[in-house]
């Protein structure tokens, strides 16, 4: 436990941004996970969707939960699969 006034401020802090930080991950990899579904029903508003995924996680990037290349990955890997998609579907 810290025994400092400061160090027990900077534990409050830290407590409170891993939640928050919890949070946006966990919101990260459920829009991960219904797009993935919707690739898998080949729904129709799959570009919205995409967008809104890829919007996610650069959000999350920016903010440091995830690594810039971990992001950009997904969204190469989310798009490729979307395309592949549409293009079975046609």
């Amino acid at each position: 436990m810290p025994h400092t006034r400061a160090a027990k401020r900077y534990l409050r802090k830290s407590r409170k941004l891993r939640l928050h930080n919890r949070a946006v991950l966990s919101a990260t990899r459920g829009q991960i996970k219904s797009i993935r579904q919707a690739i898998a029903s080949k729904s129709s508003d799959l570009p919205q969707q995409l967008a809104g995924a890829a919007s996610r996680l650069d959000r999350a990037a920016q903010s440091g939960i995830i690594h810039p290349n971990k992001a950009a990955r997904l969204k190469s890997r989310l798009a490729r699969a979307a395309q592949r998609a549409i293009a079975a579907k046609t």
